[in-house]
């Protein structure tokens, strides 16, 4: 069944804010927090400073009705700068990989790719864009999303 969750972006306190969070809805982790130096290295992909790989890449909690919080610390060594306006994205979970890239192409229409659709080391078909009114939308598709 298709998902939608809300993806937060915060500047280096994903940790404390998604621990608060943690307490006010009183419900668990999906998964423990990935941090940036559980990231399996490739080809191409420059090394992260130190100060970072300690941050978070990903912390995924359930709120209320089957709605899911998601967030991450941006990366400053990738050209990341958080400000108002980028530190929120809506994630789509859609039920196959054909409306996957149906939502991503509609939806980047006169916007801009950030990330276009890709397998992703977590096993997932992934990307991520702008629509033509600035609204971020991510994408994650994953044969068990169903």
């Amino acid at each position: 069944m298709s998902k939608i969750s809300i993806y937060l972006n915060f500047q280096g306190n994903t940790e404390e804010a998604f621990n608060f969070y943690k307490s006010v809805f009183k419900t668990e982790f999906v998964a423990p927090i990935m941090y940036n130096k559980d990231i399996p290295s490739h080809e191409g992909m420059p090394p992260l400073p130190e100060n970072e790989k300690g941050k978070v890449m990903h912390v995924c909690l359930p709120i209320l009705g089957g709605t899911q919080i998601m967030g991450t610390d941006v990366l400053e060594s990738m050209g990341h700068r958080l400000k108002l306006g980028n530190n929120i994205s809506i994630n789509l979970e859609p039920d196959t990989k054909e409306e996957t890239d149906r939502l991503f192409n509609a939806l980047s229409e006169g916007g801009s790719d950030i990330m276009p659709m890709q397998d992703m080391f977590w096993g997932a078909y992934w990307g991520c864009c702008l629509d033509k009114f600035g609204i971020c939308w991510m994408f994650n598709y994953t044969s068990n999303s169903k």
